[in-house]
């Protein structure tokens, strides 16, 4: 028994500990993010896109990667792109560039995994793209594309106020306002996903032995970083279905990627599994909603199939340059996370900001309303992760309480 709430206690210690770090992160992030998408629409996204390919994918590429993190955001914005006039192929690559490329990602994982894994997110994000581009070159969909435009419902989902410049809402106390609006929007999104992901990676890291990873991930473990080509393919593989059975987003996800390279996961199978949050069951659903099933499994071919190509010709790219990582350096267990340190200030300030933007929107300037399309999600899914965020206060709570007024 003893033995148990040491390890409960270990577990919710180590959660908030994560909570703590990533912080600062998720402010700053969803602070940039709020702002773009506040003061660059959609339409004018488009407008800029055009119509030509390579001028399309490189634009949709930039906008997805001063867009929103969240793949439920992200899947509207590509939905609503594409209706606008979009070719597929620019599509898929600001769906693409949003779930990978984006600001907030590459600041979590500096700070769980370091520099190499934030060049490989980026580089990745930039193969999985231009992976995609060329297998929808050589399959060339073009019926299952114009059934895709066909699918989507015709209706008007322009924003009211298109015809003020960004300038114009820079300067009004009601752009800011939308900002603040679209801040609480960004949390209400991922508060079930990182309250899960986090809970799960102070769990695994508690109570999970390194015997588990090493079955499900062969070879895996003891030191050992030299795998053959089919052990790392086997890695990129299990990498995904890991990720699909944890149900949450990338953001969540990222502290359990470093417990996973920390159990001696390969450098590819854990940018697989960061790269996984577009091919999971739930997207697969919402892309049928909008195109059809299908596209929808076409997509989830093109992404799945994309993902392995980036995942390998990075894990060979870094090794040949010799920058792959070590596992050995990534050591997110501390027991001091509360320390007076850079990120108790930045915390501090951040949640300063965070206060100043709630009293803005949600109490200052009611009035003021931030419709940004979200992709419909399931009700079911969303009951269970809601609940299972609950579940996880009380299970942080009560491992809290044992830390520090029992044991």
């Amino acid at each position: 028994m003893n033995n148990f709430l040491k390890q409960w206690s270990e577990a919710a210690y180590t959660t908030a500990g994560f909570f703590w770090m990533a912080l600062w992160a998720f402010a700053l992030g969803y602070v940039i993010s709020s702002m773009i998408q506040v003061f660059v629409t959609e339409k004018r996204m488009q407008k800029t896109m055009g119509d030509t390919e390579g001028k399309g994918v490189l634009l949709g590429t930039f906008f997805g990667f001063i867009s929103s993190s969240c793949s439920f955001a992200a899947l509207a914005s590509t939905k609503s792109l594409f209706k606008k006039g979009a070719s597929f192929v620019s599509s898929i690559a600001f769906l693409l560039a949003s779930t990978n490329l984006v600001i907030e990602l590459g600041i979590i994982i500096s700070i769980f995994l370091g520099w190499q894994f934030v060049v490989g997110e980026y580089v990745g994000g930039v193969l999985l793209i231009l992976i995609s581009w060329l297998l929808i070159r050589l399959i060339n969909p073009k019926k299952l594309i114009k059934n895709a435009r066909k699918n989507l419902k015709e209706k008007d989902d322009d924003e009211g106020d298109e015809s003020k410049s960004w300038k114009k809402k820079m300067q009004s106390e009601k752009g800011w306002a939308k900002v603040s609006k679209q801040y609480g929007m960004e949390w209400k999104m991922v508060w079930k996903d990182v309250t899960v992901g986090f809970t799960i990676a102070g769990i695994v890291a508690a109570f999970v032995p390194d015997s588990f990873f090493q079955t499900l991930f062969i070879n895996s473990g003891n030191g050992n970083t030299d795998f053959t080509f089919f052990e790392i393919l086997e890695h990129i593989i299990v990498g995904p279905v890991a990720a699909f059975l944890t149900f949450i987003g990338s953001m969540g996800n990222i502290p359990l990627a470093a417990l996973l390279f920390g159990k001696g996961v390969s450098f590819a199978g854990v940018m697989a599994f960061i790269f996984s949050d577009l091919v999971v069951f739930p997207i697969l659903r919402i892309n049928a909603k909008y195109y059809g099933w299908k596209m929808s499994l076409f997509i989830l071919f093109l992404l799945f199939m994309s993902l392995i190509g980036a995942s390998l010709i990075l894990h060979y790219s870094f090794d040949l340059l010799g920058i792959l990582p070590d596992p050995s350096q990534v050591k997110i267990q501390d027991s001091e996370y509360f320390k007076i340190d850079y990120t108790f200030f930045l915390n501090i300030a951040f949640l300063l900001v965070s206060g100043f933007l709630i009293y803005l929107g949600f109490f200052k300037r009611k009035d003021v309303k931030q419709m940004k399309e979200m992709a419909p999600k399931s009700q079911l899914l969303e009951n269970i992760l809601k609940y299972a965020a609950l579940s996880c206060y009380v299970w942080l709570a009560g491992g809290l309480i044992v830390k520090f007024f029992i044991l």
